[in-house]
């Protein structure tokens, strides 16, 4: 959601964390803005809209500055304005945050009561009043101590004093921050791409963690102000993975990534001679795979569609129950999981607030979790027994592609792991799949290859005004993707169905005006398929159908066609949803749309 990035050290300050901010958009936000210490003083800078709004405030004029917070907000507490954005003042005191105070409203009269004005609509003014209150005797560390003791939520907060020149105090509960470790600098940034340019050695807070920077180096405590010794994290990523390298969007660019991330993720998990896998790749051991009696799943957003993909794996191919829920819902009622159970949390950033909950909860009921992540050092991996690691790199366009992909090859690694445990499957089979899957690489830069057909069918159906998706088995949860990124990226309504389901309520709304996109692999199901898609063509329907390629049977039945190479059809999900990701693309490019930062969304989204 929000994004914050703070810098001390001997660079210019402002620069940095103007650099930081555009590295942030990603997450998604209406206003931005900076504190800069500046000839003994702390100035602001805020504007409503995007960065580059703010950056036209210091063309002119780039004080000199070593300390600064900065602030990309998305709005939950009062609307998208410059009065609301952040940095927050009070007085000398002046912060920056990300989440949500569920108590402010009590929090407010108090603090009004005792002679404070408050100048937004915002909970976080909240916070700084609070930390204010308790300046006045103590230093900044002590009073933002002081001022949380206070406080009910999910938070992360950057916080300077004027009359402390040099120092950042950063703090957590139920949101990301970390510290970028420099030489005589430091960064302190929601999110690692916001540094990482500088910087990739990072510490990673824990809830309840404080960290203080200065000039002396970083200290990190409790809130209580114990001393807490933390060990930093080498991050691989390279800059240039965060850079748009020629591509004019980075949903483009993170599509044409995706060979790359599968075989980042499939290196080093099995052995392509003896069709073992390497458990300790995998994060759990051989004993601990083969006493689970049931796997849950949970996840949000597209890493929910992954998750149904993987039941449908995991229950074939290791034979072990699986029930998948949105995590959102999950942590709201009551579920039966035991100590024999795994819990699967599936989060491409590893902050999903929701996900990061259930994973608690269900640690706490004595149940081992395990979290598929893309982040070293996420939340997400620290409250997990066992990490699996997509490897997809920094995903920075908001709708996800490559980390989707890169989640469904794990799950189906994951699968296969479990079935040589419990001996639903030989290393024969394990082997073949395992093949498969080494080619899957080659085959998506197959589909990728033809990138202007997938073009030219976009520009014949991005006037329409609804969308129908529909497959069966495996691929109905691809079904459900394809739609959910044309509604992301282009806001035409959208809707995903099993196949099966068609006669029960979809149908009624086909006419000449409606694409119905179909997912036609050959497979177990494929002949089902191919009778709704006659249902659809004699109604007619625009026919628009994704196939092997070759398939003249559904040619003939179509009006505009997708093509995809053989494959198991355990791995078919990954390779239809590459032109489905193509074609919300293109559609989102010729509307008009901004298809790296869609209305409304958010990267990660770090609050309820």
């Amino acid at each position: 959601m929000c994004g914050i990035i703070g810098y001390t050290g001997k660079r210019d300050a402002i620069s940095v964390v103007l650099e930081g901010l555009k590295r942030l958009e990603y997450r998604g936000y209406d206003s931005a803005g900076i504190a800069f210490f500046s000839d003994g003083t702390v100035r602001i800078r805020r504007r409503k809209g995007k960065v580059k709004e703010l950056l036209h405030l210091f063309e002119n004029e780039r004080p000199v500055s070593h300390t600064a917070i900065g602030h990309t907000r998305w709005a939950t507490h009062g609307k998208p304005s410059e009065g609301n954005a952040h940095p927050h003042r009070s007085d000398g005191i002046v912060i920056v945050h990300n989440g949500i105070i569920e108590n402010y409203m009590e929090l407010k009269k108090g603090l009004v009561a005792e002679g404070y004005v408050f100048s937004s609509d915002t909970d976080t003014e909240v916070i700084c009043h609070l930390i204010h209150k308790y300046s006045r005797e103590n230093l900044l560390e002590d009073a933002v101590r002081l001022a949380m003791k206070n406080v009910r939520g999910a938070y992360a907060i950057a916080a300077i004093n004027e009359r402390e020149d040099g120092k950042i105090v950063g703090v957590r509960k139920d949101s990301p921050l970390c510290v970028g470790l420099g030489d005589g600098e430091y960064f302190l940034a929601s999110d690692v791409p916001a540094f990482f340019s500088h910087s990739k050695d990072v510490i990673f807070l824990n809830d309840g963690e404080m960290v203080v920077m200065t000039d002396d180096g970083v200290l990190v405590t409790t809130l209580e102000g114990e001393p807490i010794q933390k060990e930093s994290v080498s991050i691989t990523w390279s800059p240039s993975m965060a850079e748009k390298s020629g591509y004019k969007h980075f949903m483009l660019k993170e599509i044409f990534e995706q060979p790359r991330a599968i075989a980042d993720t499939l290196r080093g998990r099995f052995s392509a001679e003896t069709g073992e896998m390497n458990l300790e790749e995998l994060g759990i051991g051989k004993d601990d795979l083969g006493s689970i009696e049931k796997i849950f799943i949970v996840a949000c957003g597209t890493s929910w569609h992954a998750a149904l993909i993987g039941k449908y794996l995991i229950e074939d191919i290791a034979r072990i129950p699986v029930e998948v829920d949105i995590a959102s819902e999950f942590r709201y009622r009551n579920p039966i999981i035991k100590r024999h159970d795994l819990l699967v949390a599936i989060t491409q950033s590893g902050e999903t607030a929701d996900t990061l909950a259930v994973q608690k909860e269900a640690r706490r009921r004595g149940a081992r979790v395990m979290s598929v992540c893309n982040v070293v050092g996420s939340s997400s991996s620290r409250e997990a027994d066992a990490v699996f690691y997509t490897r997809s790199g920094p995903e920075i366009g908001v709708a996800s592609t490559k980390a989707f992909t890169s989640q469904i090859t794990s799950l189906l690694l994951l699968a296969v792991a479990l079935g040589l445990s419990r001996k639903h499957i030989d290393t024969g089979v394990a082997m073949e799949l395992q093949r498969e899957l080494l080619a899957i690489p080659d085959k998506i830069e197959q589909i990728l290859a033809r990138n202007e057909e997938v073009e030219s069918v976009a520009k014949e159906l991005f006037k329409a005004r609804n969308f129908i998706y529909l497959g069966r088995g495996l691929n109905y949860p691809i079904a459900l993707e394809g739609a959910l990124k044309l509604k992301e990226i282009t806001y035409i309504h959208a809707e995903g169905y099993p196949g099966g389901e068609m006669k029960h309520g979809p149908i009624a709304l086909i006419d000449e005006e409606l694409p119905v996109v179909f997912l036609a692999p050959k497979g177990p199901l494929y002949e089902k398929t191919v009778s709704n898609i006659q249902e659809v063509k004699s109604r007619g329907g625009k026919v628009v159908s994704l196939m092997n390629h070759g398939n003249t049977e559904v040619a003939e039945l179509s009006d505009y066609m997708l093509f995809v190479p053989d494959s198991n059809p355990y791995l078919a999900p990954v390779l239809l949803v590459v032109p489905l990701q193509l074609l919300a693309y293109h559609i989102g490019v010729l509307r008009g749309c901004d298809v790296d930062q869609p209305r409304n969304l958010a990267k990660s989204v770090t609050v309820e």
